[in-house]
């Protein structure tokens, strides 16, 4: 066989196992049995990567293992994870090339391995090959490349590469044959996996964003056009207040829907934190997110009964944290209660625990849709709670935190006739959580 041909072998045998009458050693077919069994358990894509270094060192010349994917629609490949018992590396995760017209698309084309046991031959005879290039200044001299193949269809390639001149040989591209469906499926499976997290990483940065943006030119648009409705520019007629209030209705939404998402991508994204402290619970909690959603129960002439112990005692909570839970439950109750109804708020230290518990006089919920809240953007389907406006967040919000503070929360209710939703958290500094 020439150089020529030994630079670049492109093997036609398909890829997808051999026949049990192959002349593999106990060793090696004890290693493929071994990849076979262990590698779809496996979690993350560099778990797999990093198995298959390891676990096939003795049947596979490697010093360097990487793994890439299609993407553009088939027209990009983009390595994604690098393995080496080198370094540095010069062609690393990130790496990406154009598929069309490259030597790789026959892989694709025709599912079978390649075999380059002469980099230095090949890179001279494919000078526009950047790869070949960047791997020959790591010193690799052979490599593999193995399409992975999930039920026939190609998702990328898998790159095995040795220092030594001529290190792969046929009986190699047999024996990634009795485990490339396997890999393909495993490799696929983690790096689909990876790919969810990252959007969602992605879409919770953006919201949190978003959010943020959101909440200081609201603010500040409430605040003009309550300046402008209480005449501080000079009067205004009853026809164009009411216009004003309605603008300030429906910033006020908005900017209370903005804090919501901030705080869901706080939580989605691991940022929120807490930071436990004693505090005088009814003055910095209790108090402030009563005053907060004062206007909202004058609006809707709601009678609001206080059941609270008659002096103020301490608890170790992180204040924002719990006003944000005051505000959520509070405003619930005003928001899905009765125009003119009873809303109640009992706060009651017993022991070692504090109780807190929010009661409203409205359409309440059946006991089959229990199970609905507190899940993210999950609201229940009934009429007259679905024409008010919800974003099914606060109370998933709400009880994150009470988790965070190593609470418990319930929700009760007589459909038709009221909701109650009440929570407990430890008054024991001891058992406050002191981060996430």
């Amino acid at each position: 066989m020439s150089d020529t041909d030994t630079a670049n072998i492109l093997y036609t045998a398909p890829a997808q196992g051999i026949s049990g009458d192959e002349p593999f050693s106990r060793e090696e077919a004890g290693s493929l049995d071994l990849i076979n069994r262990k590698i779809a358990g496996l979690g993350s894509l560099v778990e797999v990567i990093e198995f298959l270094f390891t676990s096939t060192q003795e049947i596979f010349p490697c010093d360097r293992i990487g793994v890439a994917f299609i993407e553009e629609g088939g027209r990009r490949l983009k390595l994604h994870h690098v393995t080496a018992n080198y370094g540095p590396l010069h062609l690393s995760g990130g790496y990406s090339a154009d598929l069309d017209g490259s030597s790789l698309a026959a892989i694709f084309r025709d599912g079978t391995p390649r075999i380059i046991n002469d980099l230095s031959l090949y890179a001279s005879t494919h000078p526009a090959s950047e790869s070949s290039a960047l791997l020959l200044k790591e010193g690799v001299r052979s490599s593999m490349t193995c399409p992975l193949l999930v039920d026939g269809r190609p998702v990328g390639v898998m790159f095995r590469s040795s220092r030594k001149p001529s290190a792969y040989t046929e009986r190699h591209v047999l024996m990634h044959g009795a485990i490339a469906e396997r890999i393909g499926q495993a490799v696929e499976k983690a790096y689909r996996i990876e790919q969810l997290s990252d959007a969602i990483n992605s879409y919770m940065e953006m919201l949190g964003f978003v959010s943020h943006e959101l909440k200081s030119p609201l603010a500040s648009i409430i605040t003009l056009a309550k300046t402008f409705r209480d005449g501080y520019f000079g009067e205004i007629s009853a026809e164009h207040r009411g216009i004003v209030d309605r603008i300030v209705k429906k910033a006020e939404y908005l900017h209370n829907l903005s804090a919501e998402y901030l705080n869901l991508s706080r939580f989605e994204s691991g940022k929120m934190s807490i930071s436990p402290r004693v505090i005088p619970f009814l003055d910095e909690v209790i108090r402030p997110s009563i005053d907060i959603i004062l206007p909202q129960i004058e609006e809707k002439k709601i009678r609001f009964e206080k059941d609270l112990p008659p002096g103020d005692f301490s608890l170790t909570c992180d204040p924002e944290l719990m006003k944000i839970v005051m505000v959520n439950l509070l405003g619930n109750a005003v928001k899905y209660g009765n125009d003119g109804g009873t809303v109640r708020l009992a706060v009651a230290p017993a022991g070692d625990i504090v109780r807190v518990s929010v009661w409203n006089e409205g359409p309440g919920f059946d006991s089959a849709q229990k199970k609905l809240l507190f899940r993210k953007f999950s609201r229940l389907d009934s009429p007259d709670l679905m024409k008010r406006k919800g974003s099914g967040i606060g109370l998933y919000v709400t009880w994150n935190i009470i988790v965070l503070h190593r609470g418990r929360i319930r929700a009760d209710s007589e459909k038709g006739q009221w909701a109650e939703f009440s929570f407990e958290l430890p008054l024991n500094p001891d058992t406050a959580v002191p981060g996430k």
